[in-house]
């Protein structure tokens, strides 16, 4: 006469275990779902980290414009190859936004101001960053 352990071991032999390909795409599916929800969750707030990036060096140039036009009361406006190489940026930080375009500088009498064109990377619209 069998017992039960003898039987579950010959079962278990029969039907080797093991994970069923519905168990996998069950698996894969719910692993899509937590990356979308995270997805969903981070880039909000990557771009908002990179508009701040932006505003953060905007306020850069426009104090070393300003301390440019301190030294070089006749010198116009500067750009930011004429303020690197004037030592009054650091020449290892980057002149660019955070989408890689070119900030913009205007000087009206006293006033500096320095536009990013921001993520659609044209000027004039809703989005420019200062």
């Amino acid at each position: 006469m069998e017992t039960k352990m003898q039987k579950l071991i010959r079962r278990r032999r029969r039907h080797p275990e093991g994970m069923t390909l519905v168990e996998i795409m069950i698996v894969v599916i719910i692993m899509a779902l937590i990356a979308t929800a995270v997805g969903v969750a981070v880039l909000p707030r990557l771009e908002k980290a990179r508009i701040d990036s932006t505003k953060t060096s905007a306020q850069a140039i426009r104090s070393a414009v300003t301390m440019f036009l301190a030294e070089n009361p006749a010198g116009g406006c500067p750009n930011t190859e004429d303020l690197t190489s004037g030592g009054f940026l650091d020449e290892d930080k980057s002149t660019a936004d955070a989408w890689d375009g070119e900030f913009e500088i205007e000087c009206n009498g006293t006033r500096v101001s320095v536009v990013s064109a921001g993520p659609d990377k044209q000027f004039g619209t809703e989005d420019d960053i200062q």
